[in-house]
């Protein structure tokens, strides 16, 4: 068999589309294939006959239907990741029962969420094109690991600029109060669960962007917040960073710092992509260095690609303290790769390591 390459001369990323709307195995297919490095191996209607495409072909990554006839795709994703795992995306609809089930993949393995493609304004499109080549290429780096049973062109890439304008540094009094901020993608769900659920009641405030489509943000912080023992909650324009609380970058949504005398806020923008995400961790973390200065921690976790790498330079250069996570305990290691190329990490640690360091440098 023919292998197929990219116009780099690489092999290109092959995707099995695994979708019971021949409508949206088409809309995938044409997205997918916009890109160079993507090809399109097969499609399939349910788990069934995409078992047996399986038999004879094994792709680099699976996008997979949460709801299909005959088998969910939950029950599929099941036996892919206890038998012979492969990097799955679960491709699932805005509902608010399509965004719980699909959070419920990622703990059974998925390693990326993306929404249907639908028919909307240019810059939706355009946005979501991006938004899906870019999990693909995630998942085709991620190092899946076996679980039981039981359980077009490339587009301009915007700095933090475009939404936080760069200002002169300038020195921020050192108060008792510290506020943390992590920035994640791909792997971060399960990365952000160990490490809220080691936080104390009693925890500096959190701000968290984590790359996640829009509603599954909500539905992702609801979660944590049955589990941990802090509060955690999508933030809301104008919420109060407290003790005890993290919130959650809206998706689709920008998430800045903003400080009034000791206390610190968020404030939610609209804005364009960022280092080809919205919410963007450079635009987070460019907040705190300019807002929090040396009283912010600043943390980066796995995922792909480089967004928050600057913005975690601009925090160590404001003399923040700032975090990466290390390669052996990351899904994909590019984010925090790309920070510790540019010097801004202080201290580089496996991620059951973070949340006691953390905890150390605020001082509790």
């Amino acid at each position: 068999m023919e292998t197929a390459v990219s116009n780099k001369g690489h092999r290109k990323i092959r995707v099995l589309v695994v979708d019971d709307s021949a409508v949206v195995r088409e809309s995938l297919k044409l997205i997918l294939e916009s890109d160079p490095e993507i090809e399109v191996m097969d499609t399939a209607m349910d788990p069934f006959h995409a078992a047996r495409k399986l038999e004879s072909e094994v792709p680099d990554v699976i996008t997979l239907d949460v709801e299909m006839p005959r088998m969910d795709g939950i029950t599929f994703l099941h036996k892919i990741m206890s038998q012979h795992p492969i990097p799955v995306v679960m491709c699932s609809s805005l509902t608010r029962e399509g965004c719980e089930t699909t959070l419920r993949a990622l703990e059974y393995g998925a390693v990326d969420i993306i929404n249907k493609p639908r028919i909307g304004a240019s810059r939706f499109l355009e946005d979501s094109r991006i938004s899906i080549i870019d999990s693909i290429k995630a998942a085709s780096n991620a190092r899946v690991k076996k679980i039981p049973a039981r359980r077009v062109a490339p587009q301009k890439k915007l700095t933090a600029d475009a939404v936080v304008s760069p200002k002169p540094a300038e020195r921020i009094r050192q108060t008792t109060g510290k506020v943390v901020v992590i920035g994640a993608s791909t792997g971060g769900t399960e990365a952000l669960r160990v490490y809220l659920e080691a936080m104390p009641l009693d925890c500096p405030p959190i701000a968290i962007v984590q790359h996640m489509p829009q509603n599954f943000t909500m539905a992702f912080a609801n979660r944590l917040d049955t589990i941990c023992s802090i509060e955690v909650k999508e933030a809301q324009d104008g919420d109060g960073l407290l003790k005890g609380r993290a919130l959650i970058a809206p998706g689709n949504k920008h998430m800045v710092i903003r400080r009034s005398g000791v206390h610190y806020f968020v404030d939610i923008a609209d804005g364009p992509l960022v280092c080809r995400h919205r919410p963007s961790v450079d635009v987070l973390f460019r907040s705190a260095s300019q807002n929090a200065g040396r009283n912010a921690v600043g943390v980066l976790m796995t995922g792909m690609g480089d967004d928050g790498a600057r913005g975690l330079l601009e925090m160590r250069n404001s003399g923040a303290y700032t975090i990466a996570q290390d390669e052996n305990s990351c899904v994909v290691f590019g984010m925090p790769q790309e920070a510790i190329r540019l010097n801004a990490v202080e201290a580089i640690l496996p991620l059951e390591l973070i949340a006691p360091t953390v905890i150390d440098v605020c001082n509790l």
